[in-house]
């Protein structure tokens, strides 16, 4: 009964919100005679959808091909970084002003530069650019992490004589899971975003980015926002994907009572 409550707040609640939004906005639209080039109607961002589905799966390949290697190297990075920047204080100290550095640094400025450095026929920039976003979030969040092993844990490590890698890898790592998954599932959205970005200023042809301002520049406000559609569907096979991951890792790690 309870799993059953649990599923319909989950995804039963989401979804119906999203029916009574989308009805709300297509009835405003018909009443004020919105025009399209303001925001078209959900019939006809659907309608343009259906219509280019084989254009918007493609250019979700791409979109979505450049988020998955930024968001898997800006992961593993951040994981590293992190392991060694709580095992070593120093490496801390010295590296937290690149960190807040690399927080600020602008999505806008960042991909012409990349664009520069490894070309602007291949892929590598904006892979680097979700990279860098994915970066961020965690190594702040698996850092902070690593920090909450309790002092008592630590003690009986070092009576059991443990090195600092096996009470990292029994002790530590495990207590940070939860900090990990929320740094993974904030990277997730933003692995996506920065790729879209990325696409808006250069490089090879392909990916929704390139597509909505064809299609804007064009004034087909509809098509465009079917692949701001896409956009959305990827975004959400990001963070639905790194959910379940994070259910099936705990769940397996969830301590015995």
């Amino acid at each position: 009964m309870r799993d059953s409550s649990s599923l319909a707040r989950t995804i039963v609640a989401p979804v119906l919100l999203g029916i009574v939004a989308l009805a709300l906005w297509q009835l405003l639209v018909v009443l004020l005679d919105v025009k399209p080039f303001v925001v078209p109607s959900p019939v006809a961002i659907a309608g343009s959808f259906g219509a280019s589905l084989p254009t918007v799966v493609q250019g979700a390949l791409v979109t979505g091909g450049n988020a998955l290697v930024g968001l898997i190297l800006g992961s593993v990075v951040g994981i590293v970084f992190a392991i060694i920047a709580a095992l070593v204080r120093v490496v801390d100290e010295l590296s937290a002003a690149v960190i807040a550095a690399l927080a600020v640094v602008p999505i806008v400025a960042l991909a012409p530069v990349l664009y520069s450095m490894f070309g602007a026929n291949v892929e590598t920039g904006r892979q680097l650019v979700a990279a860098i976003a994915v970066f961020i979030p965690m190594y702040l969040n698996t850092l902070r992490g690593l920090r909450q092993v309790r002092p008592v844990h630590r003690d009986l490590m070092t009576a059991y004589a443990a090195s600092p890698w096996q009470t990292t890898r029994y002790v530590t790592l495990p207590g940070a899971l939860p900090f990990l998954f929320t740094g993974l599932r904030i990277g997730s959205s933003l692995a996506v975003i920065s790729a879209l970005i990325a696409e808006y200023f250069g490089g090879p042809v392909g990916g929704l980015g390139k597509s909505i301002t064809t299609a804007a520049s064009s004034s087909n406000y509809s098509l465009a926002w079917a692949y701001v559609l896409g956009a959305i569907i990827v975004g959400l096979v990001f963070y639905c994907a790194t959910l379940a991951l994070e259910m099936l890792v705990t769940r397996r790690h969830r301590p015995a009572t």
